[in-house]
């Protein structure tokens, strides 16, 4: 089964989350549980943890479909000191905001060497926020999130990520989540069924699929190995439709939440609709 949604607003509460997802034809669905461009929100009311469990029921949406995202602000490789302990405080409670929604996995961008300490340590650094953060919540796996490599950012390359994993105490409680623009701009290229298949195999054996947790579909507006984030609409960057093709063609990637983070959400019931018809 394919699940196939989109990044959803939470406007107005995260119950309001699957009311959107649902408008747009979604079978899964992502969001953020609190404001991403603030480091402290207000506690989750029992209201609206209530009305986004009801309304996840109603519409069908389980766990397995749904990609909770932290906020962007989040660094767990800061070199700073005060700003790595703010960081794995607000992701601690963005671990247990998705516990309270009864969701069992939150997406994150591993984390950034700001230029000040070796891409190793900052790999440790990310490793050892996750292990704080799993130990003091429960049920909710911390699901890495591939990066183009822009700037400092790490978590580039398979090799990168799975440096992280194998320094995760709980295995079971971490995965990934694979942004197809974000790998095509890291140098992985994803446009023909060789080098599709080249790079899932490389994933298979450096990473492997049980650690797969949920992707994002996004097309891009740069270039192979540009190391640029910018995301297009399916079709209609360096991509193509044929990657799409692919994923919807290929059982690997079932039961997991694909994700549209694609610019333009005025045509993301479309674009649903179009990945649905690829399968």
């Amino acid at each position: 089964m394919k699940y196939i949604g989109a990044h959803v607003s939470a406007s107005g509460g995260v119950e309001n989350a699957p009311i959107n997802a649902e408008k747009i034809g979604a079978t899964a669905f992502a969001l953020f549980t609190k404001n991403q461009r603030q480091w402290v929100s207000a506690p989750l009311s029992e209201k609206s943890i209530d009305l986004f469990r009801q309304r996840c029921e109603e519409f069908g949406y389980t766990a397995q479909q749904i990609l909770p995202h932290d906020s962007y602000l989040i660094n767990l490789g800061s070199p700073e000191r005060d700003a790595l302990e703010k960081s794995r405080t607000a992701f601690i409670d963005e671990m247990y905001r998705c516990q309270q929604l009864g969701l069992d996995r939150l997406n994150f961008h591993p984390g950034s060497h700001l230029n000040k300490i070796s891409e190793e340590e900052c790999l440790q650094r990310i490793a050892e926020s996750i292990n704080i953060a799993l130990d003091k919540t429960d049920g909710v796996s911390a699901v890495i999130e591939n990066t183009a490599g822009q700037g400092s950012n790490l978590g580039r390359s398979f090799y990168q990520i799975k440096y992280i994993i194998d320094r995760v105490e709980d295995k079971s409680r971490v995965g990934v989540c694979i942004d197809t623009c974000h790998a095509f701009a890291a140098g992985y290229d994803l446009r023909t069924k060789e080098t599709f298949e080249q790079t899932f195999a490389e994933f298979d054996e450096i990473i492997g699929f049980a650690y797969l947790k949920g992707m994002h579909l996004n097309d891009a507006k740069k270039d192979l190995a540009s190391r640029v984030d910018r995301h297009d609409s399916l079709g209609k960057g360096f991509l193509g439709n044929k990657l799409f093709e692919m994923i919807m063609k290929d059982p690997r990637f079932d039961n997991i939440p694909l994700i549209l983070e694609t610019p333009n959400e005025d045509i993301w019931a479309e674009e649903i609709a179009c990945l649905k018809d690829m399968m």
